[in-house]
């Protein structure tokens, strides 16, 4: 089952939309992580303040997603952004 809450974008992390993909750069690190579209869009989401639900009905309507498929996929971004220092839980 998916996590109920989703942990906050670290102050570090500078988000950038560029031509054809999205990427955040850890400023204290300089590394640089790369987001596909909809990552791209769950970040924009999730940085905005909105919670886990409001964001995967925002994507489910967006993207032509199957719910249970969304929340997998949200949980393994989460744990690749958590490894990377990118987002912080609170």
């Amino acid at each position: 089952m998916p996590e109920e809450s989703l942990p906050e974008p670290n102050p570090n992390v500078v988000f950038k939309l560029l031509d054809e993909e999205a990427v955040l750069v850890h400023l204290e690190t300089n590394r640089i992580f790369t987001l596909s579209e909809t990552g791209a869009r769950f970040w924009e989401l999730l940085a905005a303040g909105n919670q886990r639900a409001d964001i995967e009905g925002q994507l489910c309507r967006e993207y032509d997603v199957a719910p249970a498929d969304l929340g997998a996929e949200i949980d393994s971004l989460v744990r690749q952004l958590a490894a990377e220092d990118l987002v912080r839980w609170t």
